[in-house]
């Protein structure tokens, strides 16, 4: 009887032993074995072209005036720290001139754009894991922005606005967004 009673111990140790195994296996959590991957960001600057010269309100596509020189030499600076990989810009006048100190600064090409007809997936796709500096206008880049959210949330610029900075990062394809005044 008592090699019977031994023999049951045996066999009820090494089933818990097994139990106690398998539930350690099967209750760890797949998140500690998993090989952890860097997230995928992308920052995207969005910025209204500095103030333009009205003093031919007939010409559409006007220089900066000399507020908008300076203001575009501070974007420059704004965006020296930032490690930009690309700098978009409409083909204007104004907008250009609002990007050549930071392109100059950067040693990047502006890479020409027309808002109306942007393919914003092709756009956040060709642009993974990069900082762009994109210029446009007072309609444009909050249209840009709201684009790139996926929802309207921004409306067309006042005129006098030449000192909003929209900044869009997306963690993962998951985008949050902040306006700043720079001004």
């Amino acid at each position: 009887m008592r090699i019977s009673k031994k023999l049951k111990e045996i066999k009820v140790s090494k089933v818990c032993l097994f139990v106690c195994i398998a539930a350690g296996i099967l209750g760890c959590n797949p998140k500690d074995t998993e090989i952890k991957v860097d997230p995928i960001i992308s920052t995207f600057y969005l910025i209204r072209h500095a103030e333009k010269d009205r003093t031919d309100p007939t010409n559409k596509d006007s220089e900066l005036n000399q507020d908008g020189l300076g203001r575009a030499i501070k974007w420059a600076e704004v965006f020296e720290p930032i490690d930009l990989d690309i700098i978009y810009s409409t083909n204007y006048e104004r907008t250009s001139m609002t990007a050549a100190p930071t392109s100059v600064k950067k040693n990047i090409d502006v890479t020409y754009y027309n808002p109306s007809e942007i393919d914003i997936e092709a756009l956040k796709a060709e642009n993974l894991s990069k900082n762009v500096l994109i210029v446009g206008h007072s309609n444009t880049t909050p249209a840009m922005v709201n684009k790139l959210l996926g929802f309207e949330k921004y409306e067309a610029m006042d005129d006098t606005d030449n000192g909003s900075l929209f900044i869009v990062r997306f963690v993962d394809s998951v985008a949050t967004d902040i306006r700043l005044n720079m001004n």
